[in-house]
């Protein structure tokens, strides 16, 4: 990606080393759970091999207004200029900051910009205790994306998806359930089955697959793209559909418990984004 003369975010949390525990550590508290709002989640789905039982979509509790009254202060600091991994997260998040104002502004919607918060090991949130093995997630009660940077290292390495774009993509997902947070089209499966709360979350993942698509057609037309990133990015949503990562757990597949989507699936809802470039190519029409 060219990002030279894209700008930082000033909305970056840096709570690295600010303590917090070792990794992995699930007890004291409420962990985040993965299969929601994390495209990182599927680490965890990888270590822990499914069996968390928990419906994701419950630690959902938002409005048409967009989370409520819950946002809680600004950024307490900011990473530095030599942190290089820092301040690529730093301007993809800029970069869509500027994309979705923009985007949003013609529909008469206020964009109201999210946190984005950097951390190591183990944070906590409103929805609970974020690691590093559960991966990036997005907390709708604060309006903050949580991120751990050792999880691109995992995405190379573990998941064979590396490449600038394919973590661009993985903010952008985030920052995806922040956008539909804003527009009232997160909704809790209190309720409902776990056939159908699992269905939910897999429809609402798909879509911020496609809203990260949405910024990346953006960042495309502004010439950011190198060649080939495109492909990075199809590298890691095919790494991280639900059917990849039960044959790399289990063997087999089970559609019924997926929570993210098909590689196939993941595959395609970005790429609907990256050619439509608009709300609608996502299914949302206003």
């Amino acid at each position: 990606m060219r990002l030279d003369d894209v700008r930082e975010s000033e909305n970056v949390e840096d709570r690295r080393g600010a303590g917090g525990g070792g990794f992995g550590g699930f007890g004291g508290g409420r962990m985040v759970v993965p299969g929601g709002l994390g495209i990182g989640g599927v680490i965890v789905l990888v270590l822990l091999s499914w069996v968390f039982g928990i419906n994701p979509l419950s630690l959902l509790t938002t409005d048409d207004t967009g989370g409520g009254d819950s946002v809680t202060t600004g950024p307490t600091g900011a990473p530095a200029a030599n942190d290089t991994a820092a301040v690529f997260a730093s301007k993809i998040l800029a970069d869509t900051e500027d994309t979705w104002t923009e985007i949003l502004g013609r529909q008469g919607v206020t964009y109201r910009k999210p946190i984005l918060v950097l951390f190591s090991n183990e944070t906590e949130s409103p929805c609970g205790l974020g690691s590093a093995a559960s991966g990036p997630f997005y907390c709708p009660e604060d309006r903050r994306v949580y991120l751990d940077l050792s999880f691109f290292h995992e995405l190379a390495s573990r998941f064979g998806a590396p490449g600038d774009f394919a973590q661009a993509y993985v903010i952008a997902h985030e920052v995806g359930h922040h956008v539909q947070n804003l527009l009232g089209l997160l909704s809790s499966a209190a309720g409902l089955s776990q056939r159908s709360a699992n269905a939910m979350s897999v429809q609402q993942e798909l879509q911020a697959d496609c809203l990260a698509g949405v910024w990346g057609h953006s960042a495309a037309a502004r010439h950011l793209l190198d060649p080939g990133d495109a492909e990075e990015g199809m590298a890691a949503a095919s790494a991280v559909g639900d059917d990849h990562i039960q044959r790399m757990t289990s063997g087999r597949v089970s559609p019924e418990s997926f929570t993210h989507g098909s590689s196939a699936d993941r595959m395609a809802s970005l790429t609907r984004g990256l050619n439509g470039g608009d709300l609608a190519s996502c299914g949302i029409r206003r």
